[in-house]
C-alpha cells in the first residue's frame, strides 16, 4: 500500500447515510489507497467494546463505563436499563455481548463484564439476562444470572479477555485471559489463561477434556494462553482465536481439544521487561500458533466471513486492530492460515462484525469511537491475494 491517505466518501454522502444519526460525519480516512471497501460513519459512542445484531436489524452495542445501548440505523441510540455494576478501569469495564442462538423466542443475552471483588480485586464475570425491547427505544434486563466467573479474583485491571461465542450445538465459548499474572495460565486450579467451554446456562458439558478433574479445570477446552480477545468458528467447525502477545508475539490459533499453547512457558515474543522467552520451536510438546506478528497487530474482535456482499472473501477471517489501526485481513487453507491483506485506519479497531445484510461493522476504540459501516466500491474489486 502507498502512504497518500485517501478519503473514501464525500461529506454530502455520509449526511445522507448517516440519516441524521449522532455519527460523526467527516469521512473515513484510510492510511493508504484502497478499493476493496466504502467506509462509512453511522453512529459513535463512547468506548464501545462489542456489538451484536438483533433479528430486527438494529445492534446492540456496549460501551466499557457499563452502558449497553439499542442502535437503530439512522436514527438514536436508547441505552438498556438492568446491566450489571462494572469495574470500569485499564482494560475492564462492560464487555462482549451474545445472543442466545434461540434468542428469537427465549429474548436471552449474554454480557461479560469486569466484576470488582473484595479489596482491590477483579475477575471477568458472564452473565444471562431476558432482554425486552422497546421497538421505538432502548429496553431492559431481567433475571439476570451470573453463570460463570474467573477463579480466582486478582489485583489488576488487564487481560480479561471475556469474548463469547456459540457453536453449532448451543455451547457457550469464552475466554479468559490470564490477567497478567502469567503463571495462571499453566495451573489447572485457576481458569485464567484459558478457553472455556460451558452449557448455554453455565453448567459443565460431561465431555469436556479436563471433566474428571473437577472444579474449574472441568470447565477447561485448552490452556496456556495470554490475553484472547478474537474467538470465531469457521464453515467447517474449527475454532480460532487471536491472542495479544507479549512484544512481538500476537498469535492466531487454531484452538483444540485439551491442548496447551504453552504461554508463559513459551512465546514466539518475549517480556516487555526484556526477558527472553523460550519461542514454540523448542518446546514441540506445546501448541504453536498458526500466524503469528512482529511487530504486532494487537487484535481485537474476529469473525469469519460467511456473507455474499464480498464474495471474494466468504471464508476470510477479519482481525480488528488496536496498535495497528487496521483491519487484517487472513485466509485459511484447512488447518493453516496467513495474513492475506491489511487495510490501514487513523484510528484504533476494536471490533468486527458481519451485518445481516453482508457488510463489515468495525467499531473503534476509546472516546468516540464510531461504528463504521463498510460496502462495496461501485467497481468490483479484483481479488489480490
Amino acid at each position: 500500500m502507498t502512504s497518500n491517505p485517501i478519503i473514501l466518501a464525500s461529506l454530502a454522502a455520509l449526511l445522507v447515510a448517516c440519516g441524521g444519526t449522532n455519527a460523526d460525519t467527516e469521512a473515513v480516512v484510510l492510511t493508504g489507497t484502497n478499493d476493496a471497501f466504502i467506509a462509512t460513519p453511522v453512529a459513535t459512542f463512547e468506548e464501545p467494546w462489542a456489538m451484536a445484531f438483533l433479528p430486527d436489524g438494529r445492534l446492540l452495542v456496549t460501551e466499557k463505563k457499563g452502558t449497553l445501548k439499542v442502535q437503530t440505523i439512522g436514527a438514536a441510540a436508547h441505552a438498556v436499563d438492568g446491566v450489571p455494576r462494572v469495574a470500569y478501569g485499564g482494560q475492564g469495564g462492560l464487555g462482549d455481548i451474545l445472543l442466545h442462538p434461540a434468542f428469537a423466542t427465549n429474548g436471552l443475552v449474554y454480557l461479560s463484564y469486569a466484576e470488582p471483588g473484595s479489596g482491590d480485586s477483579r475477575g471477568a464475570a458472564v452473565a444471562r439476562a431476558t432482554l425486552t425491547l422497546d421497538p421505538k427505544a432502548g429496553g431492559s434486563l431481567s433475571n439476570l444470572t451470573v453463570i460463570w466467573r474467573q477463579v480466582p479474583k486478582v489485583s489488576g485491571q488487564g487481560h480479561y479477555g471475556h469474548r463469547l461465542t456459540f457453536d453449532k450445538e448451543g455451547y457457550l465459548w469464552i475466554t479468559s485471559s490470564e490477567r497478567q499474572k502469567f503463571t495462571p495460565a499453566q495451573d489447572m486450579k485457576s481458569n485464567l489463561g484459558k478457553i472455556v467451554r460451558l452449557k448455554d446456562d453455565g453448567s459443565l458439558p460431561p465431555d469436556n477434556p479436563f471433566a474428571q478433574q473437577g472444579g474449574v479445570a472441568a470447565q477447561v477446552w485448552s490452556l496456556g494462553h495470554r490475553n484472547v480477545l478474537g474467538l470465531a468458528f469457521d464453515a467447517q467447525s474449527r475454532l480460532w482465536a487471536h491472542e495479544m502477545g507479549p512484544r512481538g508475539g500476537d498469535e492466531l490459533n487454531l484452538i483444540e481439544r485439551g491442548a496447551n499453547y504453552g504461554y508463559p512457558i513459551v512465546s514466539n515474543g518475549d517480556h516487555y521487561d526484556g526477558r527472553s522467552i523460550p519461542d514454540h520451536d523448542t518446546r514441540p510438546e506445546f501448541k504453536a500458533p498458526a500466524v503469528t506478528w512482529n511487530p504486532v497487530i494487537s487484535p481485537a474482535g474476529l469473525i469469519i466471513y460467511q456473507g455474499s456482499l464480498f464474495p471474494a472473501w466468504r471464508g476470510s477471517g477479519f482481525i480488528g486492530g488496536l496498535s495497528s489501526k487496521a483491519l487484517v485481513r487472513v485466509e485459511f487453507a484447512g488447518t493453516s492460515a496467513r495474513e492475506a491483506e491489511r487495510f490501514g485506519f487513523q484510528k484504533k479497531i476494536r471490533e468486527v462484525e458481519e451485518g445481516p445484510d453482508g457488510a463489515l461493522w468495525l467499531l473503534e476504540d476509546g472516546p468516540d469511537g464510531r461504528l463504521l459501516k463498510l460496502t462495496p466500491p461501485a467497481e468490483p474489486r479484483l481479488n489480490r491475494s
